[in-house]
């Protein structure tokens, strides 16, 4: 048994199948079949169920996978004292938020904890949670509803611990005078676009666009009503550019800005999550 044997059983258990935790480490499908492999023939015990759905964990793969992410984090903090190196933590976030909301998150780490180096990974909703819970992502910052991880509407891996940093406040707006309808949406699974469903529901006719970004043009320009975060249309709101829709429409409740960790890594992480949430 070997740390490479565990990284990759480790990542295996989070993704559910052998190609998305070659995915998620980089590496050849093949390569992380056979370091599994390798890890069960050692041991002596089967830790994954093969189902034609993908990889289950037997109840000793369950037994070994707290374990095993408790003896990686180990060996890496083994590793930076004998060689003296930095402690490097690794952020995921959703795009929008790396640009405009993580900067202010990673200021008060980086004014806590100047002994850290950060990495910053901007992905999708879904990378972010499987690399969390794979353990190539220390922790991850991302928009939510509620007081459980997924409430939102998505469907979150299994072990996530999380803490609320922010709050992010959603308006439904037009331009001056600009019509109304269409609903100028994201693309299905967007975080807003998700919110835009519990919120709005189906009342209004909708029109798909690319992106936030698209959806708030085309408000600007009189083609219909978008709900936008206010880090994106709180210039636009100040100048006149677009305005809100009637109080009881207008204002769509508040989104959590929302970090979210592998529970059980705690001991290694307490310190950084209370930094970058104080």
């Amino acid at each position: 048994m070997d740390l490479r044997q565990l990284q990759n059983f480790v990542a295996v258990a989070a993704a559910g199948t052998v190609t998305g935790a070659a995915n998620a480490l980089g590496l050849a499908p093949a390569s992380v079949s056979e370091q599994v492999r390798r890890l069960e023939h050692s041991l002596g015990v089967a830790l994954f169920e093969r189902t034609p759905r993908g990889m289950r964990l037997t109840d000793a793969g369950a037994t070994l996978l707290t374990r095993a992410r408790g003896l990686l984090d180990h060996a890496d903090e083994v590793r930076r004292a004998v060689t003296g190196g930095r402690r490097r933590v690794r952020i995921g976030a959703l795009e929008m938020l790396a640009a405009i909301r993580l900067p202010a998150v990673l200021r008060r780490l980086s004014a806590r904890r100047p002994d850290l180096d950060v990495d910053v990974r901007p992905l999708t909703r879904q990378s972010l949670l499987a690399e969390v819970a794979g353990g190539t992502l220390d922790a991850a910052l991302l928009l939510d509803l509620g007081e459980r991880v997924g409430g939102l509407g998505f469907t979150p891996p299994a072990d996530l611990d999380h803490l609320d940093v922010g709050e992010v406040r959603l308006w439904l707006v037009a331009a001056p005078g600009g019509a109304r309808e269409p609903l100028l949406v994201s693309p299905s699974g967007c975080s807003i676009r998700l919110a835009a469903d519990q919120v709005l529901g189906t009342r209004l006719p909708r029109r798909e666009l690319t992106s936030i970004a698209t959806a708030r043009e085309w408000a600007k320009q009189g083609m219909g009503s978008a709900l936008l975060p206010d880090f994106a249309v709180d210039p636009d709101l100040a100048s006149g550019a677009l305005v809100p829709l009637d109080p009881e429409s207008g204002q769509a409740p508040e989104l959590a800005l929302r970090l979210v960790w592998l529970r059980g890594r705690e001991p290694a992480l307490r310190d950084v999550l209370y930094a970058m949430s104080a």
